[in-house]
């Protein structure tokens, strides 16, 4: 069962973009010179990006995954507690707060390169397919039930000391954690779960063709399940936090005090000071980048070219080859192709300096403004590989864990590729002008 999610399909093309930007030739033809007008100009355009993307996703991610704790912990004690006092309306109002939390999450994969990366956050929440064996296994575990379940003395029952989403984040590995553990108890068959669903035995009923198989080989309970939905929540919270913190210093500081209170790292790595603070202080002292030109690389190669290429190459090929049939995303809650765009999303909103196309950004501080003003033509190529993969992602037909052969899908790979290149282009042009 594979679970990380660059196949070996990708592999070669991952290595030559990491080629690609480790060689000289990406390198400035003259030295570079912090105080030239180009320099000032790439670094407002980092704090942009820092301000109003980055930050303000990691913030919404914060509280939409704080939001979905509380509400599946509330769920929780109502199914231990009174299960015919569970509304329809609750359930269905934490399958709308998952569906917002993932679509922030996906929406900050064009910069993985921070946080995320450095603390192995987005393998540990976010590696499918789920291991559903594994899980049932889990379920069935009475010791990681109460493990999972657990508050500190003299708290049972208070959101505020509870300390399952620990052992879930230490004692599970993550072909159970992050979202897709959450997401196969909340849905199957692209329908929210119901409420007589959580309150009698799950069968395994409902699972896509690859997995008929196990349609009633085991049976749980869905009391177990929201505990398990609960703690991983929770876990899944804490690393979104960290996320948060660790980039912006100025974040919450209940944030803070929660991810410090874990003993998780809250700056960058082996660093005193936070992500954006070394992003938008390129070529300066303190800061990992060697100049504001090193930082849109950094920006358009390992943020946004890096997560097109996962997008065509791994997402979407790995499947749609035959390489590994149930190698799909989001094959519950059947949102694979929402998934998918939204990491565009996330770089067109990294390329514009401004989330869901927002008109407060200033276009001059941003690196569409900068192109279209500098090179014009390497700017229309990439706004226009950024607006034609979204839409042949589109034009695929839904969902993608029934129709991930079909040749609509051959032309959005070829489009996430398209743009992977245009992204590169941008960089390479950049380094050496």
């Amino acid at each position: 069962m594979k679970l990380f999610k660059f196949s070996a399909l990708a592999l070669s093309a991952v290595l030559a973009l990491g080629f690609a930007s480790c060689s000289s030739n990406d390198d400035p033809v003259n030295p570079v010179n912090p105080t030239d007008e180009v320099s000032t100009q790439l670094t407002n355009i980092s704090k942009q990006y820092v301000d109003n993307v980055v930050n303000l996703t990691y913030t919404r991610l914060a509280d939409s995954t704080g939001i979905l704790f509380d509400q599946l912990h509330a769920i929780k004690l109502k199914l231990q507690n009174d299960p015919s006092s569970l509304t329809q309306n609750e359930i269905d109002e934490a399958c709308e707060t998952f569906k917002r939390a993932r679509a922030n999450y996906e929406k900050s994969e064009a910069f993985l390169f921070g946080a995320a990366s450095d603390y192995g956050i987005d393998p540990h929440i976010d590696t499918w397919p789920l291991d559903l064996e594994g899980l049932a296994v889990a379920l069935q575990n009475t010791t990681q039930i109460e493990a999972m379940d657990s508050y500190e003395n003299g708290h049972d029952g208070d959101a505020d000391y509870f300390t399952g989403d620990q052992y879930a984040g230490n004692k599970l590995g993550p072909e159970l954690l992050g979202f897709h553990g959450i997401e196969f108890i909340l849905f199957r068959e692209g329908k929210n779960r119901t409420v007589a669903d959580l309150q009698g035995n799950d069968t395994f009923q409902g699972l896509p063709e690859q997995l008929k198989d196990l349609e009633g080989k085991y049976s749980v309970s869905g009391v177990n399940e929201l505990i398990f939905a609960t703690a991983v929540a929770g876990d899944l919270r804490n690393c979104c936090w960290q996320m948060e913190v660790c980039w912006n210093e100025n974040a919450s500081k209940d944030h803070f005090d929660k991810v410090e209170s874990l003993e998780k790292a809250t700056t960058a790595a082996s660093s005193e000071n936070s992500y954006g603070w070394i992003l938008t202080n390129a070529g300066q002292a303190g800061s990992t980048y060697a100049s504001p030109r090193k930082a849109m690389e950094a920006i358009l190669v390992s943020g946004c070219a890096n997560i097109s290429n996962e997008v065509g190459m791994t997402k979407m090929g790995t499947p749609h080859t035959g390489e590994d049939a149930n190698y799909i995303e989001s094959p519950y809650s059947e949102r694979s192709f929402v998934d998918f765009w939204d990491n565009i999303q996330s770089i067109e909103n990294s390329y514009y300096g401004s989330l869901d196309g927002a008109a407060n950004a200033n276009i001059e501080a941003s690196i569409h403004g900068f192109l279209k003003a500098k090179n014009p033509t390497l700017d229309t190529q990439v706004a226009t590989a950024i607006a034609e993969a979204k839409a042949a992602i589109k034009a695929c037909p839904a969902p993608f864990v029934k129709n991930y052969t079909d040749p609509a899908v051959t032309n959005a790979i070829n489009k996430c590729n398209d743009l992977t290149t245009a992204l590169n282009d941008a960089s390479k042009w950049i380094l050496n002008n």
